[in-house]
C-alpha cells in the first residue's frame, strides 16, 4: 500500500479525480443497492447505476448534514457488507460542531487509516527508533515498548509512554521532563497550555525533536510557541473519527494535502459551487472506502481555504487553512489547568441532545448550553452531571441551558469548551478575530 501511495501522490489533479470517481461510482452502486437512505437521496440526483458518475452529477446529490445522520439512524446502515470489507466496528464522536453521533467502521477502513498514519509518519522522516509520547483521550497511562500499529508491524520502533489527557499541565510537564521523548503527540489547545507554561519556567525539552497535533484547529501562536519554547516545529493531522484521514501536512509546507486516495474532498461556496484557492468555505467529504455506514458529500462542520497548487510537486489537492474546533483549558479551584473532557461518548445515549457547549463561568460553575427538542427530565439531568464533573475534572456546578442553535465565532471556529476566566469574552472574541 506505501508503494501505490508512493506513486498516487504524483499523479496529476486530473488523473487522482478520475480515479477518485472510479472508486466513487463502486460506493454508490453499493448505497443504491444496499442502502435505503442513500437510494432516496440518489433518486432525486437522478443517478443512474449504469452510466459512470461525473462532477456534474454528483454535485446533484444532496448533502448529508450531521442532523441527517444524527436522525438516519439505522437508516444509514448497510444491509449487507460486500465480501473482503471484514468486520464492523462502532464508534462516537463528537466532531466539530459539538454535535455527537454514532459511527460504523470496517476493518477495510480502519487498513486505509493504518496505511495513511504510515504515509504521515514517511513523509515526515520520522525515526522510528526514537522515542513516542502521547498526551490523548482514551490514553491509560503507561509505557509500551513499541509505538504500536501501524509503525510496529513494519518498522522495529523505539518504546512509547501515554497520558490521560485531563492531567494537569505541570504534571504533563514533569512527565515530559521525565520520559524525554523524541516525539510528542497530542491537542494543540493542551500543547499550546505546555508551551506557555514551559516559557513561563524556562523549562527546555532538549531531546524532543516535533510536536504532532490531531483533534482540534491549529492556532498559528501555536507553532510560534513551539519553536521558542523547544526549537521544534509542529506537524499537524486532519481528521475525523468518523471519516478518517482527510488532510496531512506537506513535509514542505504548513499547508495540508488532501488524502484523495481515501477522501473525496469538496470546498464549498454558500450556494455550493467550488471554491477557489484563497476562498474560505463549508468542508464536504466522501469516505471513499466505508462500506458499512458512507458518508456522501457529508457537512463535517469546518470551514477551510483552498490552496494554490503546492510547490513540492504532489498532484494531492492543498487546503491552506483549517478552521475547526477550538478548546480551552479548563480551571479548576486550586488553579490547575487541564484540558477537559466532555463525556459524549459516555452521555450520548441518556437523552436526545443535538448540540453541547460547555461553558466555565467561575471555578466552581460550568453552564452546559444544549440545542434539543426538550428540556432534560430529573432524571437525565442527574444522570449526566457526575459524567460531566468526570470529565472536567472536578465536581462544578452544572447549570443547563437551552437553546436553538450554538453558533461557531466569526473567525468560523467551533468552541465545544469556553473558559471565562482565563479571559473575558470580549477579549476572547478579539484574539478569534486575529488568527
Amino acid at each position: 500500500m506505501q508503494f501505490q501511495l508512493e506513486q498516487s501522490q504524483w499523479w496529476t489533479a486530473d488523473q487522482l479525480l478520475a480515479q477518485q470517481f472510479r472508486q466513487l461510482h463502486a460506493l454508490l452502486m453499493h448505497a443504491w443497492e444496499s442502502i435505503p437512505f442513500y437510494r432516496e437521496r440518489l433518486k432525486v440526483a437522478r443517478f443512474n447505476p449504469r452510466i459512470a458518475v461525473t462532477p456534474e452529477t454528483f454535485s446533484q446529490i444532496p448533502l448529508l448534514s450531521r442532523s441527517d445522520v444524527q436522525k438516519g439512524g439505522a437508516a444509514l446502515l448497510c444491509r449487507q457488507l460486500p465480501h473482503g470489507h471484514g468486520e464492523i466496528h462502532e464508534g462516537t464522536t463528537s466532531g466539530s460542531t459539538g454535535r455527537p453521533l454514532k459511527y460504523l467502521g470496517t476493518q477495510h477502513s480502519q487498513l486505509i487509516w493504518q496505511a495513511l498514519t504510515l504515509r504521515d509518519h514517511l513523509w515526515h522522516k520520522r525515526d522510528f527508533k526514537g522515542k513516542l509520547g502521547a498526551v490523548r483521550v482514551g490514553a491509560k497511562d503507561g509505557s509500551l515498548n513499541s509505538w504500536g500499529p501501524p509503525a510496529n508491524l513494519v518498522f522495529e520502533t523505539g518504546p512509547a509512554a501515554v497520558l490521560k489527557i485531563g492531567t494537569a499541565i505541570d504534571i504533563q510537564v514533569a512527565w515530559l521532563q521525565e520520559q524525554e521523548p523524541d516525539y510528542l503527540l497530542s491537542y494543540p489547545s493542551n500543547v499550546l497550555g505546555l508551551a506557555k507554561y514551559c516559557l513561563k519556567k524556562g523549562i527546555k525539552l532538549q531531546k524532543l525533536r516535533e510536536v504532532r497535533t490531531l483533534g482540534e484547529a491549529l492556532n498559528p501562536e501555536l507553532r510560534i510557541a513551539c519553536q521558542e519554547a523547544w526549537g521544534v516545529p509542529v506537524v499537524d493531522i486532519y481528521s475525523a473519527n468518523e471519516i478518517g484521514y482527510i488532510a496531512l501536512q506537506c513535509p514542505e509546507h504548513d499547508h495540508y494535502h488532501v488524502q484523495s486516495e481515501s477522501v473525496l474532498v469538496e470546498i464549498l461556496r454558500e450556494d455550493g459551487t467550488p471554491c477557489q484557492p484563497g476562498e474560505i468555505g463549508k468542508m464536504t467529504v466522501s469516505s471513499l472506502h466505508n462500506y458499512a455506514m458512507p458518508l456522501i458529500r457529508y457537512e463535517l462542520g469546518d470551514y477551510a481555504e483552498t490552496g494554490e497548487p503546492c510547490s513540492c510537486g504532489r498532484g494531492l489537492p492543498v487546503i491552506k487553512r483549517i478552521m475547526g474546533r477550538q478548546r480551552n483549558l479548563i480551571t479548576l479551584p486550586n488553579g490547575k489547568q487541564h484540558w477537559p473532557g466532555t463525556g459524549y461518548d459516555r452521555w450520548i445515549d441518556i437523552a436526545p441532545i443535538e448540540q453541547i457547549q460547555l461553558v466555565q463561568k467561575s471555578p466552581h460553575q460550568v453552564e452546559a448550553r444544549l440545542v434539543m427538542q426538550r428540556r432534560l427530565t430529573a432524571d437525565e439531568q442527574k444522570r449526566m452531571t457526575p459524567i460531566l464533573q468526570e470529565s472536567l475534572g472536578y465536581a462544578f456546578q452544572i447549570d443547563f441551558s437551552y437553546h436553538g442553535e450554538l453558533h461557531r465565532s466569526a473567525s468560523g471556529k467551533y468552541e465545544d469548551f469556553i473558559s471565562e476566566i482565563e479571559q473575558g469574552p470580549s477579549k476572547q472574541h478579539e484574539n478569534i478575530q486575529k488568527h
